[in-house]
């Protein structure tokens, strides 16, 4: 028997949803015990402003809290650009350890060059507790979860699998919006469409959460969990067994469309460093670069 078809347990899965950057967090929390992990927080910023606020993280803490559990993991699915990560406060406040995909590297020597960073900025991903590999395990309690490493949005984009669910990051949107841009740095159309090919193939019940929704124009209420059975039928980019082919022509020509996200230049020199802020300078305050004409 091998592990996608040994009984699986049924995770206990609670959403927060951030409609100004249609993120989604999650909460996974074992069953049997106290033990949880977060997936994707979000540090509130108000860019005119230059401020941040953690409003968002705190009802993620106070839902914790209230809940009387214990955190052991604030997970990253990658390194994400359309929004500030939470996890440094989340692990001041709620403990844990705080990890991503080891590709993190490439995405760090990448926009350490964009932004100038310096010898000063570590390159080799040391800002996170646990860098993950294709196929590593580790535990939330009794859940048993394993790693599967699904480039092609960024290079360093993960999927959590955790018994019963899979948690897709930015690779996969809800069936009727579809899948993630390929067009930052380190993309590649042809690598997504391998990486879903491997989520499909988890068993069809398998509980699909996704990093973001943007309500596709026929739904009224935005949502993030799905199946890996309804995503092989219905998902309007790869779904009903559409050959790579026609998903690269598509995916290319569609993101030469796309704008950059609102919050990219600061949530990329953030999230980099595992969310925390670049040093501050001699006037003790804590500045974040624009590159004109690069990105």
């Amino acid at each position: 028997m091998n592990a996608d078809t040994k009984p699986r347990q049924k995770c206990d899965v609670t959403a927060f949803f951030d409609e100004a950057t249609n993120t989604v967090s999650l909460v996974v929390r074992d069953p049997a015990s106290t033990a949880c992990a977060i997936i994707d927080s979000v540090l509130d910023f108000d860019y005119s402003a230059g401020r941040t606020d953690t409003s968002s993280a705190d009802r993620i803490i106070e839902h914790v809290r209230a809940e009387g559990l214990e955190t052991v993991w604030v997970l990253e699915t990658h390194v994400h650009a359309d929004h500030l990560s939470a996890a440094p406060y989340l692990q001041q406040k709620l403990g844990g350890k705080i990890g991503i995909g080891a590709n993190i590297t490439i995405v760090q020597n990448t926009f350490g060059k964009i932004f100038n960073e310096g010898t000063e900025f570590q390159r080799d991903g040391s800002q996170f507790d646990r860098l993950f590999t294709e196929g590593d395990s580790f535990e939330i309690g009794a859940l048993k979860a394993r790693v599967m490493h699904t480039p092609g949005h960024t290079p360093a984009c993960l999927t959590y699998v955790i018994e019963d669910c899979a948690f897709v990051g930015d690779t996969l949107f809800m069936p009727d919006y579809g899948t993630a841009r390929c067009d930052f740095p380190g993309g590649s159309a042809a690598d997504l469409y391998n990486s879903i090919q491997r989520i499909l193939a988890l068993p069809e019940e398998t509980r699909i959460f996704v990093g973001h929704d943007y309500k596709a124009p026929e739904r009224a209420n935005y949502a993030w969990e799905t199946t890996v059975g309804e995503q092989k039928a219905l998902n309007v980019h790869v779904g009903a067994g559409k050959p790579i082919e026609e998903f690269v022509a598509m995916r290319t020509a569609r993101d030469k469309t796309l704008g950059m996200p609102r919050l990219i230049i600061p949530s990329l020199q953030v999230n980099m460093r595992a969310g925390q802020m670049p040093p501050a300078e001699d006037n003790e305050t804590v500045y974040l670069k624009v590159p004109v004409n690069r990105l």
